[in-house]
């Protein structure tokens, strides 16, 4: 079994699950008060209340999780927005998340359209705590519910050429107010290799903190990569295709030297403009921006630098 765990973090550290679940009622009372600006206002007023029961993994970090109303307020999702802001005002009120379908096709003998409600019962949930970390340099702690995307790949049984697995994400204008600014070729699209979407801790992710997917967070469902940047992570899912030649991802096709297919977690390699050697945690880093080092994969190698053996990691990047 695969066990991460931080040796160095104190269990008093440690948020306990009814912690965070609590947060809801102090964002409410906080709003009341006036004391969250408009985007934790609108994380908190429409970010759906709907729970999920999940068990709780070995595959957590034991590290303190961020403030759910900063994770629910502080987002990348570019297609609503190109401000941190912009996808907790808009999206929540703008994305419809049911109906919902998934086509999962190419390289598989059992292609099929599921419909997300069926998807989210086709393994037992679990509730994972990973690390997030962006490319621009910030991180935070996420409990992320779902089940390991590998559940999905046995069910619909790739053949022998699915070497990589595509992802695409909704591009609806009238949805996705952000669409019309063409910051990227959409619909947005991200991929893995086979055996990193085959890893144990890729996650096909449903809800966090309890709760089902807010908008801004990649409603309905999403992948979390835990030892990728975050813009790995795609979001609000309606294709999932199996591919025998690498697809080409939206960052990499806008920015090729900025932006690698692998985009791991690599304090060794910096963005062309900042250094990614440390990074500011959510909620965590003080009033005067306490930077940390940054982990390579995201702190997770022990698990994952297997899958990279051999390669040059700063030409794959």
């Amino acid at each position: 079994m695969l066990i991460h765990r931080q040796t160095d973090i104190a269990p008093s550290e440690i948020t306990p699950p009814r912690h965070w679940r609590d947060r809801r009622a102090l964002v409410q009372a906080a709003v009341a008060a006036g004391l969250l600006g408009a985007a934790g206002q609108a994380a908190a007023r429409n970010t759906s209340s709907q729970k999920l029961t999940a068990k709780q993994s070995p595959l957590s970090t034991m590290e303190r999780a961020t403030p759910y109303e900063l994770v629910t307020s502080y987002c990348n999702f570019y297609e609503f927005g190109t401000e941190k802001a912009d996808p907790a005002r808009t999206a929540p009120a703008r994305l419809r998340t049911r109906p919902w379908q998934v086509a999962v096709d190419g390289e598989v003998r059992r292609p099929r359209t599921f419909d997300v409600d069926d998807l989210l019962k086709l393994a037992p949930l679990e509730e994972r705590i990973y690390r997030l970390r962006c490319v621009e340099a910030w991180s935070a702690v996420v409990p992320w519910i779902g089940y390991p995307l590998a559940e999905l790949i046995r069910h619909v049984e790739p053949t022998g050429n699915a070497k990589f697995v595509e992802f695409t994400t909704l591009a609806d204008p009238q949805q996705m107010p952000g669409l019309p600014s063409r910051v990227l070729d959409w619909p947005y699209v991200e991929g893995l290799r086979m055996d990193e979407a085959r890893h144990p801790l890729t996650l096909l992710t449903f809800g966090l903190y309890g709760e089902v997917l807010p908008s801004q967070n990649g409603a309905p469902l999403r992948v979390v990569v835990p030892w990728k940047y975050g813009f790995k992570s795609a979001k609000s899912l309606v294709r999932i295709r199996f591919v025998e030649r690498q697809p080409v991802n939206s960052w990499h096709k806008s920015a090729p030297k900025e932006y690698g297919f692998y985009s791991n977690v690599n304090p060794n390699v910096d963005h062309p403009r900042w250094s990614q050697a440390s990074e500011r945690r959510l909620g965590d880093d003080g009033l005067f921006n306490r930077r940390r080092p940054t982990l390579m994969f995201n702190g997770y190698g022990d698990q994952v630098a297997a899958l990279y053996a051999g390669m040059d990691l700063k030409r794959w990047f």
